[in-house]
């Protein structure tokens, strides 16, 4: 039996806090993990910044709003999970993923939580379970599920490495160069074919 793992921003849908960034003005909320590859550090760092604005999740939650999947993306996902079962394992939370769930059919998603205040400002984050990614992919191989993954970004690697086939796709150039034994690409039409490849091996 086979399953789909992928990630959601990069992938499926613009990165959300270059977005926010975009909005705000603040060049530092660009950072992402395509840049940082220690999870904690970038999100304090964000945190860190959003409480020195006066940015509350609202705040937040009105850019997500206006964020449309990625061209292709949803043709691409309505693909999947005709052909498959895909689950999408993300390290966006809940409280921002509701309004890019909508537009992508609602699709699966494993993610994590914010810490908030009553008065809606972000004071923390509660993950979902350490290294959540990898271990998603642990447990569905310990259900004897072949899983086929993909992503963009650092904190894929270690689902993408845990996978049975694994794909990086639009990945920055920097991931590209500290892991040229993934294969990558910029294309959904090629993404399909590797996946069709790898599910008939």
């Amino acid at each position: 039996m086979q399953i789909l793992c992928s990630d959601l921003e990069g992938v499926f849908v613009p990165e959300i806090w270059i977005n926010v960034a975009k909005k705000t003005g603040i060049e530092e909320l660009k950072l992402t993990t395509r840049d940082i590859s220690d999870y904690d550090v970038l999100m304090k760092k964000r945190l860190s910044i959003l409480n020195e604005n006066g940015l509350k999740l609202s705040d937040i939650q009105a850019v997500i709003k206006k964020i449309d999947p990625l061209d292709g993306a949803v043709e691409f996902l309505d693909w999947t999970r005709t052909n498959y079962q895909i689950i999408i394992v993300s390290d966006t939370f809940v409280e921002f993923a509701d309004p890019l769930m909508e537009k992508l059919g609602r699709p699966t998603l494993f993610c994590n939580s914010l810490i908030v205040d009553p008065d809606r400002s972000i004071t923390g984050y509660t993950l979902r379970q350490p290294d959540g990614k990898r271990k998603v992919v642990e447990a569905l191989k310990g259900l004897n599920y072949r899983v086929i993954a993909f992503g963009d970004s650092y904190n894929d690697i270690s689902m993408l490495k845990k996978a049975d086939a694994s794909f990086l796709f639009r990945p920055p150039e920097n991931v590209v160069a500290e892991f040229p034994d993934i294969p990558t690409t910029d294309d959904y039409n090629q993404l399909k074919k590797w996946i069709i490849t790898a599910t008939s091996e």
